[in-house]
């Protein structure tokens, strides 16, 4: 993980390295308005402000780590799936109880950061691409250059190694863990539970430039925040 160019930014070093020892799912696309819109109906909330850019299957914008959370455990409720959070954020596994081991938890989540850059770079068939599925940005990335200054409907650029869509760029996602600095010891199933006072954002968005929607890139907002280029999408350990 980080940044093994030697171009980014220094909240990317040091570099280290990562094992998964479970599979997961990620969502191939980042959750839609149509999506978060019918959560939205179905737990009485207010819908989030699309800024007259279009709902339908444009990334959900204008959504907080807290709604992204309910949005999730409201997912595993309907599907009847052990909830992935308490109140307070933290995971929990198959029986409610705190865990901070991602490959214990049943319902559906954010992605952690290292599933999520893991996810972003390719996995197991990565190409070692800068951008998620390519080295040239504009193949695979909405960003400042060509995106019109708003966010685009998912999955219209080309995918990555891995089938999945807008990793770089359209809109910055959500991640599960608290923000904190990289250490150059090796890691097992990484998160960090630590609570601090921003959750991880990645992938940069629409009004980024190309340095920030490198899939190493790093991101960090307080978990009320909710903007016009920061949505998210869903993960789930395979069980």
């Amino acid at each position: 993980m980080g940044d093994t160019w030697g171009d980014g930014y220094s909240n990317e070093k040091p570099t280290y390295k990562v094992t998964l020892t479970y599979d997961f799912y990620i969502g191939k696309y980042e959750t839609t308005f149509d999506e978060y819109d019918a959560f939205c109906e179905a737990m009485g909330r207010s819908k989030p402000n699309d800024q007259d850019w279009g709902r339908v299957t444009r990334p959900a914008i204008n959504v907080s780590w807290s709604d992204a959370m309910a949005y999730c455990n409201w997912l595993s409720e309907k599907y009847r799936l052990p909830k992935a959070y308490d109140d307070k954020g933290n995971l929990l596994d198959k029986d409610g109880m705190i865990t901070t081991d991602p490959s214990k938890v049943v319902g559906y989540r954010l992605p952690t950061e290292a599933e999520w850059e893991y996810a972003a770079r390719g996995g197991n068939k990565s190409q070692g691409y800068k951008y998620a599925g390519s080295d040239n940005v504009s193949d695979v990335a909405w960003y400042s250059s060509n995106s019109g200054n708003k966010t685009q409907e998912v999955g219209t650029k080309a995918f990555n190694e891995l089938e999945i869509y807008d990793m770089s760029g359209n809109v910055w996602e959500w991640c599960s863990d608290w923000y904190g600095s990289y250490s150059s010891s090796a890691q097992t199933n990484p998160y960090n539970s630590i609570t601090g006072s921003r959750r991880v954002n990645r992938g940069g968005s629409w009004l980024h430039v190309a340095t920030s929607v490198r899939v190493a890139n790093r991101g960090r907002s307080t978990p009320t925040s909710a903007n016009y280029g920061l949505g998210f999408r869903i993960a789930r350990t395979v069980h």
